[in-house]
């Protein structure tokens, strides 16, 4: 098992004895767990944690009512190649956590868990992804591990700059 901890982040990328692979990563926000946790708590908001340049699109007409058992469907591009994607809320814990699976797209595995808690600082946002890609460690290394850190590395930078609506509201 190999851990990388990548400069600067709070996020951690690892190889599981089985093949597959788990990244860890957490962004405290100085807001409080029910203003966190509402805001994902619309799947519209998801595209404001994903990084221009995958051309993210949630293709599931609007409104998504976020319970366990909802499927959502996405469409992306990842260098230039289109990419569809439907995940399945597999748990849905209000305000603490969710689980969300994929059922379709460019993983062999991937199943993401947020959690939320309350600490001193406001809400820790954390992100655990277990994920396993087609053709192994070779293609992980060369294709995808840049790409998933550079995800995730984006969606800490915008849970920094995080909002509630009703700041937002109350700023304009």
């Amino acid at each position: 098992m190999s851990t990388t901890q990548l400069p600067g982040e709070a996020i951690q990328l690892e190889r599981l004895p089985d093949g597959t692979y788990r990244l860890h990563s957490e962004t405290v926000i100085p807001y409080s767990l029910e203003e966190v946790f509402a805001f994902f708590a619309e799947p519209e908001n998801l595209e404001a944690l994903t990084p221009p340049w995958l051309n993210f699109e949630i293709i599931t007409p609007s409104p998504i009512e976020m319970r366990e058992g909802t499927l959502i469907d996405y469409r992306l591009k990842l260098h230039g190649i289109p990419i569809n994607w439907r995940t399945e809320i597999s748990d849905w814990e209000p305000p603490y956590r969710f689980v969300d699976c994929q059922l379709k797209g460019p993983y062999r595995l991937w199943r993401h868990e947020h959690t939320f808690t309350e600490c001193e600082a406001g809400t820790r946002v954390t992100d655990e992804v277990h994920y396993a890609v087609w053709g192994g460690a070779l293609v992980n290394r060369l294709f995808v591990q840049k790409d998933v850190t550079r995800i995730f590395r984006y969606r800490c930078e915008q849970l920094r700059a995080f909002k509630p609506v009703s700041e937002e509201r109350t700023a304009r």
